[in-house]
């Protein structure tokens, strides 16, 4: 029998990216917020400059709950799903904000409309036959409100390039329209991302610095960013970096409404006969807890979402709670961030350490910003270059096939071109398709016997053109820099888990194809909101990060503004 907390208007689980926003509109409103928390709280003193820790033993993600509930994944139905790599969560107030890049992309206005643009420009027969893509029930138009709340919220850095229509000088040409520029300019370039945006110009294309959850100056009380590194994998030793553990949550533990309890291993959303959410049961320590609420958010990871919908059973909903669609883990889709170009250049890069946010990004190929008419995919993908360079990732560079990869010759060819070498990071359009979903592993289970999460997951013709198509574009633009040799990568096949996972609670207006309306609330369960990528139905070029937080805060409003319709 669980131990029952006191009632409260809404618990939240998880307080990383997005239930780490969603706290603040929420004890705004004036309504008491209990936020569960598998992980704890960290403070900067946690946070080490050190490759060792936290890129090769995989600190702060190496932690027990995450660890123990590694998704298995497979292509299709005829492979059998295996459990291998790290997970892209982290347990901890802030999740994934730790230790992210901290690149705050909004979408294009195109990706919300991908059906219906695609179906205008080029006609209907352009949508792969076999994708479940539809048109989000809301525009870009709608969203940018708050996209500009929570930068201004969270605290983003970066050059505004369309200002309520104006094209701005610096920044991106295609974007969509902004209400006003970014709270603090963009992150400084470097001699490295000088040189790649000047051979951009040169061949006609508009690179600009990309926009970061990373203060440049001080933002609030905390200060601007030292440009020492180790934020792939790393927290920021000074609160530079825009975390909502530093950030939203502090903001809204000042109003006294949000109680955070933390290392609550959440085990279940539970129901009444009315099929209405009742609460959460959680597991802190060895004892079962019951924390009763008259609305829940669900925020955690894509996978924990779905994970957790499918383990809520019930009389009322005996395939998950919010299923009886049957739609909970469907259109799920994980961004094609693969196929990178890596170069060799003939001097010097003055590339070491830096940040993976402190890059240079070409939008020309994104999206539907060039012409499709006589290419045979829809899509596209941003062309991203860093400065970002450690010792012991120096020291794996290639040898671009010149010298053995071990030895006295290896050895001298590390030390001459260590710093002459660059990987391109380029994010593509990737669409929902039949076939591709999560559910629960019929085999694995974590160290409490609870399933973990099973992908099924293979990237299409469609995304693997977009590959090769990016992958000519990043050449031509690093020879035009002056680099000397290139390699591809493989264009990609199977998905493995991702940080950036989207889809399985798809939100839309038909109940038969998505699981939750255009605020985010269950179709089936009006008082059960989903936040976070997994109710986002295509990824666009983008990190899906401030489009998900965005939608948080969105979800938040409408329920503090309808709260009666929803919680009685």
């Amino acid at each position: 029998m669980a131990n029952e907390n006191a009632r409260t208007d809404v618990v939240v689980i998880g307080l990383g990216a997005v239930g780490g926003v969603a706290v603040l509109p929420l004890v705004n409103a004036g309504l008491n917020v209990i936020g569960l928390e598998a992980g704890g709280w960290m403070t900067t003193r946690d946070f080490a400059p050190d490759e060792v820790r936290n890129n090769l033993r995989d600190w702060p993600q190496a932690v027990p709950k995450a660890k123990s509930e590694i998704p298995t994944s497979r292509a299709n139905i005829n492979f059998e799903a295996v459990q291998g790599g790290g997970h892209p969560m982290m347990n901890g107030v802030g999740g994934t904000t730790l230790h992210y890049w901290a690149q705050s992309w909004r979408l294009n206005p195109w990706d919300f409309k991908t059906v219906s643009e695609t179906t205008r420009r080029y006609g209907a027969h352009r949508i792969p036959l076999d994708s479940t893509v539809e048109d989000w029930p809301i525009s870009y138009e709608d969203l940018e409100p708050y996209y500009d709340t929570v930068e201004y919220a969270l605290g983003v850095s970066g050059n505004a390039g369309n200002i309520n229509g104006t094209l701005q000088p610096n920044g991106n040409r295609f974007e969509g329209a902004r209400a006003r520029a970014y709270p603090m300019p963009g992150l400084r370039s470097s001699v490295f991302t000088d040189l790649m945006s000047d051979a951009a110009r040169q061949i006609g294309w508009h690179p600009f610095q990309g926009p970061a959850a990373i203060n440049t100056e001080v933002y609030g009380d905390r200060p601007g960013c030292l440009y020492h590194g180790f934020c792939d994998r790393g927290g920021c030793h000074v609160a530079a970096k825009s975390s909502t553990a530093v950030t939203t949550i502090p903001e809204a533990l000042k109003s006294g409404r949000l109680k955070v309890i933390t290392h609550a291993r959440v085990l279940r959303i539970v129901n009444d006969a009315n099929g209405r959410a009742t609460g959460v049961e959680y597991l802190m320590g060895n004892q079962v807890m019951f924390q009763p609420a008259d609305a829940v958010l669900l925020a955690s990871h894509t996978y924990e979402n779905t994970r957790l919908l499918l383990l809520s059973k019930s009389r009322q909903f005996p395939n998950g709670l919010a299923n009886n669609s049957r739609q909970v883990g469907e259109h799920y889709l994980s961004h094609h961030q693969g196929a990178p170009v890596t170069a060799l250049f003939p001097r010097n890069l003055h590339n070491w350490y830096g940040l993976p946010a402190q890059g240079v990004a070409i939008d020309e190929w994104a999206d539907d910003n060039f012409d499709h008419s006589d290419l045979d995919f829809i899509g596209g993908g941003n062309l991203w270059v860093h400065t970002d360079r450690k010792p012991i990732s120096a020291a794996k560079m290639s040898t671009f096939d010149q010298v053995p990869n071990w030895g006295a010759q290896w050895k001298a060819f590390i030390s001459e071109n260590a710093d002459r070498t660059n990987s391109s990071y380029i994010q593509k359009t990737t669409l929902p398709y039949r076939g591709n979903r999560l559910d629960l592993d019929p085999l694995i289970k974590d160290k409490l016997g609870f399933p973990v999460i099973r992908i099924t997951g293979e990237y299409r013709e469609n995304e693997l053109r977009i590959a090769a198509f990016t992958q000519d574009r990043m050449e031509e633009w690093y020879r035009a820099a002056g680099a000397t040799r290139i390699i591809r990568a493989g264009l990609g096949g199977a998905m493995g888990a991702s940080t950036h996972a989207y889809g399985g609670t798809r939100m839309g207006d038909n109940p038969q194809t998505n699981v939750t309306n255009r605020f985010g609330f269950a179709h089936e369960v009006k008082n059960l909101g989903v936040l976070g990528a997994s109710v986002m139905g295509t990824s666009g070029a983008r990190n899906p990060t401030l489009t998900a937080q965005a939608l948080a805060w969105r979800t938040t409003e409408y329920l503090a503004q309808n709260w009666d319709a929803i919680t009685r």
